[in-house]
């Protein structure tokens, strides 16, 4: 069958390989979407340190059933599926306190292991969810929309509150869909304004181009002058994970699900003066992802927006270099096996 190798920075090709055999408690799935995750691109930029090359990436899949093993429970042929592309030691200390979404020896589909760019892909049945309701498409934005809706239940937030959400990809997206959800009134922050329009749509009261703004000044107008009591960073720069902690209420909640790819540097003295609750955000549960799948099955998250493009397999690696040219006029890219 055919698959989509990385072989390292910028250089992709087209590999057969053999097609995988159900085992015991698996699940063979017909891969039919997979989108492309920022990790993804930095995986082709050869800027990925957990990657070794070469890598089939994906990790965003959407699929149908062709086949299961024994022990496989209710899962049948022509159930229509989404993939948890994360494993769990089951030992670790996130693991024993009931949060293998950080699993100190996690690994994930299309990073530490190969991905779901391939035609066919093998998964224990425990790393499912059937869900017919939903096409392959909104099933292939289940696994971003869910990191997002994780990031906004680790800033516990309460009905009212204001939240700001740093960077309108597709997982600040799901932070904006889940916050408005919550109850909470939601600012979307970003550089670019072709985002404004689908963060509205997921439920932004206002979106501000922190290019053309002084963002800080806006916030601060917020809450009765206290600025708002919830951050989520979800872009992983120097300047906005530094931005943040002074963006947030005195008391308030910083939460961080963009990921830094260099060390950052950054004055201390707010997390103390302001006493801060800062907290990260590492991939998502088997909760999230079916509260996702409840949220747009009830037509709560407007995902029909959120695709931007559609690439076949034999097409994917013009959609890495596409993207990489002009990464504000995407905001998911699918590619249709």
């Amino acid at each position: 069958m055919k698959a989509l190798t990385i072989e390292q920075g910028s250089q992709a090709r087209f590999v057969d390989i053999p097609e995988p055999v159900c085992g015991k408690g698996e699940v063979l799935i017909n891969v039919e979407r997979v989108g492309l995750c920022g990790s993804d691109l930095n995986t082709w930029r050869g800027l990925n340190p957990l990657v070794n090359y070469p890598c089939i990436p994906g990790h965003e899949i959407g699929g149908t059933v062709l086949a299961t093993g024994d022990l496989a429970g209710a899962i049948k042929p022509g159930d229509r599926v989404v993939v948890l592309p994360c494993t769990e030691c089951g030992v670790c200390s996130s693991c024993q306190s009931g949060r293998p979404n950080a699993c100190k020896n996690n690994q994930t589909l299309g990073v530490q292991r190969q991905g779901g760019m391939a035609q066919q892909l093998t998964m224990p049945a425990h790393k499912v969810i059937v869900c017919n309701a939903l096409s392959v498409d909104e099933l292939a934005l289940v696994e971003p929309l869910a990191v997002g809706l994780h990031a906004a239940r680790r800033a516990q937030i309460n009905v009212g509150e204001w939240v700001a959400v740093i960077g309108c990809g597709v997982i600040g997206l799901g932070a904006i869909a889940a916050a408005s959800a919550m109850g909470a009134r939601v600012i979307a922050i970003d550089i670019d304004d072709r985002k404004q329009n689908i963060a509205l749509e997921c439920g932004a009261q206002r979106f501000l181009n922190s290019q053309q703004c002084d963002v800080a000044a806006e916030l601060a107008l917020l809450n009765d002058g206290r600025g708002p009591e919830v951050v989520i960073e979800a872009v992983g720069n120097q300047q906005t994970i530094e931005q943040a902690t002074g963006l947030v209420a005195f008391s308030g909640r910083v939460v961080y699900v963009g990921y830094a790819k260099q060390p950052v540097s950054y004055q201390s003295a707010q997390f103390l003066m302001k006493e801060l609750d800062i907290r990260g955000s590492r991939n998502a549960t088997v909760a999230d992802f079916r509260a996702v799948l409840a949220l747009m099955e009830s037509g709560r998250y407007p995902v029909s927006n959120l695709v931007s493009a559609h690439y076949p397999l034999d097409q994917a690696d013009h959609a890495f270099s596409d993207w990489a040219s002009d990464p504000g006029a995407y905001t998911k890219i699918l590619i249709d096996l």
